[in-house]
This record gives C-alpha cells, sequence and structure tokens, in this order.
C-alpha cells in the first residue's frame, strides 16, 4: 500500500536506520527524510541490519512540504498535548480513515525529531494528529519503536501478513478422528476402566474433546500407538 513515512530533522542516523527496519519488518519501504542531521551515515546501516535497500532508497528533501506535496492525507504524530484547532486521535481510530485514502494515492506517516518532536508549525501542513496512547506518566515513545507501532497498526488492520505456517503439520481427517474414538472406546470398555451398560456420556465428552483440539494426523496416531501399548500389556 502506498504508505510514506516521513521523520523530519532526525538528529541520530541510528534512529533513521531503526525506524527503515521496524518499516520493512511490516512490508513497508517508503521513507522520505526531511533535513537529517546526519545521512548517510554509517550507524543508520549498522542500524538498519537488513533493511539498508530502504535506506538506500530515502529520498532526502529539504522540507516537509516537498516529503508530502503527492499526498492526499498527511498523518503527524505527536506525543504531547497541543493547542491546535485539530484535536489528536488515537493512532487506530485513525486506521480506517489512512487505509481508505491510501487506497487511491500516498498517504504520509509524519513524526518529527527525537527531542522536541513535530513544531505546530510542521503539524498544521499534516490533516490529522495522530497520538499513541502510552503510559501518562512516561509517554514518549522512541521513535523507532512510534514507526514500529504505527506501521504494526497499519498492516495488522489490512490483514498484510499471515501468521507463521505451522511446520506443515497434516490436519487429521474425520476417519482419522473416528478410528481414534472407536480404538478408545474398545481400549477403555477391555480395561474395564468403561461398562458398556453404564457408559453415560463419557464417549460423546471423548468426542468434544478431540473436536476442541484439532488433532493433527501425527498426533492421532500417537495416541493409537499408546493404546494399543496399554492394550498389549492388559492381554498379557
Amino acid at each position: 500500500m502506498p504508505i510514506r513515512i516521513v521523520l523530519s530533522q532526525t538528529s541520530h542516523p541510528g534512529n533513521i536506520g531503526a525506524a527503515a527496519r521496524a518499516m520493512k519488518t511490516m512490508g513497508f519501504a517508503d521513507l522520505a527524510l526531511v533535513s537529517p542531521r546526519h545521512f548517510p551515515d554509517p550507524d543508520a546501516v549498522a542500524m538498519a541490519a537488513g533493511a539498508a535497500d530502504v535506506l538506500q532508497a530515502a529520498r532526502v528533501v529539504g522540507s516537509l512540504e516537498a516529503a508530502i506535496a503527492d499526498c492526499t492525507l498527511a498523518v503527524g504524530f505527536s506525543a504531547r498535548g497541543r493547542d491546535l484547532s485539530h484535536a489528536p486521535a488515537a493512532l487506530r481510530s485513525l486506521v480506517p480513515e489512512i487505509l481508505g485514502a491510501a487506497a487511491s494515492a500516498p498517504v504520509a506517516l509524519v513524526f518529527g525529531n527525537e527531542t522536541s518532536g513535530l513544531s505546530n508549525e510542521e503539524l498544521l501542513r499534516c490533516q490529522r494528529l495522530a497520538h499513541i496512547p502510552a503510559n501518562p506518566a512516561y509517554s514518549s515513545l522512541n521513535l523507532a519503536a512510534a514507526v514500529q507501532v504505527a506501521c504494526y497498526e497499519l498492516a495488522a488492520s489490512a490483514g498484510t501478513h499471515a501468521l507463521p505456517a505451522s511446520g506443515g503439520a497434516e490436519a487429521a481427517t474425520r476417519e482419522d478422528v473416528e478410528g481414534l474414538v472407536a480404538h478408545l472406546e474398545s481400549a477403555v470398555q477391555e480395561s474395564s476402566y468403561l461398562d458398556p451398560g453404564h457408559a453415560g456420556r463419557f464417549m460423546e465428552r471423548m468426542r468434544r474433546l478431540f473436536a476442541r483440539a484439532g488433532l493433527e494426523r501425527a498426533e492421532v496416531r500417537a495416541l493409537r500407538g499408546m493404546l494399543a501399548a496399554f492394550e498389549k500389556k492388559m492381554r498379557r
């Protein structure tokens, strides 16, 4: 999605690299830097880890206006209360609007200097003012952490990334589970744990248990192997 991360007047190049890494983990690559104090810089590359490509593609501009000129929506981030005409909103509440706007044109998420944040003048160039709710006694996030949270919220809401694969485990079929149920019923009756004439709802409860467990075929085989070993012991 066309989401641009804009870092304005960043002091430490390591924070630029860490922000690039945060972006890449969530699938974002459009980075614009407004008058960074030091860039390019080895510290930025070191902190970017595997996201050096995001740094290499970053655009360095001299003003916020240049960084957001082609965007239809700019969202400024601030941890401090501001005396501005547009009130701050929790980031999560703005996500639907951001994603909606990004469906047709670039959207900028704008972050200020590590020490002073965005100036009021810069915030007035943004249509929305976002706040990341945090501990009121210590609400100032590290720059890269704020970028990470913002990118995560957008990626998660958009469903951009799937959960990791379970390792290729094959789910048990209904036939597998029915075979396990029949094997269990036979074993508990043979062991005299279950009286066929007074079985009650035991097997019904076992079926519900297996249904909730979402068994894999390997797990069914393991359980049936265990039952077979018990049966072997009983028959000696």
